[in-house]
């Protein structure tokens, strides 16, 4: 994705994506993050991992150019979210940070035009790269995609301080509101005892009211000879990260309406009613409190919830 230009090194693939689609926010996944809004997602070509059980590994392993059939500035990106009505646009598909050039300038093109940036990233940057790429990101899910070296360096090809490192500065040194999720591999990364210890890492580092997604997996690129992850093993994990004290935890890829609903931390009161995505109902207040015991909800929330619901919109940006 990168070549040499006489004395510069340039990203080949600034101003071309994979293709352009209307999401709604929840899907990256956001859980407090303006709910029910819509975003448009969009992606290049190529990673910074090697991801064994990639999900998107048509796009984030291809080196061939028909991937990249979509031309965009990021002015024409950002024109196309607020003409479109999204609050957001998202950085997804492949590792923004492959990218980074072209997803930077794309999110200073949003913030002049009041649109939003997402980063769905493995957080796999060194600490000399984080400041600018983070700096005009609003919201930004990493995948925290396992918690032993063992396995980043052997189904990822990275390495896992790096990613942890990534999490807590960004936690500590920016305003980027923060999401984290896991895909639960069977057998892999899905043992009680891990998923203990990483529920216990974020409660010491980040704190209780970072939001933690448990995601299935499903049989792709060099896994196809691993099982989908059971529904049981996700409530499983949830259960064991709120035991650990953790306030906010979401399962995903698997209907569950419980494990995608809000709930108060003090009161389990229903805050956010969701079901694959779409939201139910809304209750937190308009000062983003509980209504029923007055405690802040942590995350970013407007007076009034989207409406954009579960579906995605494929969209051509000429």
């Amino acid at each position: 994705m990168r070549a040499r230009d006489g004395d510069r090194m340039v990203l080949t693939t600034y101003g071309r994506s994979s293709g352009f689609a209307i999401d709604p926010v929840e899907k990256k996944p956001l859980s407090h993050f303006y709910p029910g809004t819509a975003v448009l997602s969009f992606g290049t070509a190529g990673c910074n991992l090697n991801c064994h059980f990639c999900q998107n590994w048509d796009i984030s392993k291809s080196r061939q150019w028909d991937r990249l059939a979509a031309v965009a500035s990021p002015v024409s990106i950002a024109d196309a979210a607020r003409s479109s009505g999204c609050d957001s646009v998202a950085f997804t598909y492949n590792d923004p940070v492959i990218f980074a050039e072209y997803a930077i300038d794309t999110a200073h093109a949003c913030r002049e035009r009041g649109v939003r940036t997402i980063a769905v990233t493995g957080g796999y940057i060194s600490a000399e790269a984080r400041p600018e790429f983070f700096a005009p990101m609003d919201a930004a899910n990493i995948d925290l995609k396992g918690f032993t070296e063992d396995f980043y360096w052997k189904v990822t090809g990275g390495h896992l301080r790096d990613v942890l490192d990534t999490i807590v500065w960004v936690h500590e040194h920016t305003d980027t509101w923060l999401e984290l999720t896991t895909l639960l591999i069977p057998g892999y990364n899905d043992s009680t005892d891990e998923i203990s210890q990483m529920s216990r890492w974020i409660l010491a580092e980040l704190g209780p009211d970072v939001p933690l997604h448990f995601s299935a997996f499903h049989p792709d690129f060099k896994m196809l000879d691993v099982a989908p992850t059971p529904p049981d093993t996700l409530r499983d994990a949830r259960a064991i990260a709120l035991d650990a004290g953790l306030h906010f935890v979401y399962t995903g890829n698997v209907r569950n309406p419980e494990g995608e609903t809000t709930r108060c931390h003090a009161c389990e009161t229903v805050l956010i009613e969701r079901d694959w995505y779409a939201i139910q109902s809304y209750r937190i207040t308009t000062e983003g409190r509980c209504p029923s015991c007055g405690v802040s909800v942590p995350g970013r929330f407007a007076e009034e919830v989207g409406d954009w619901g579960r579906r995605s919109l494929a969209i051509d940006i000429a």
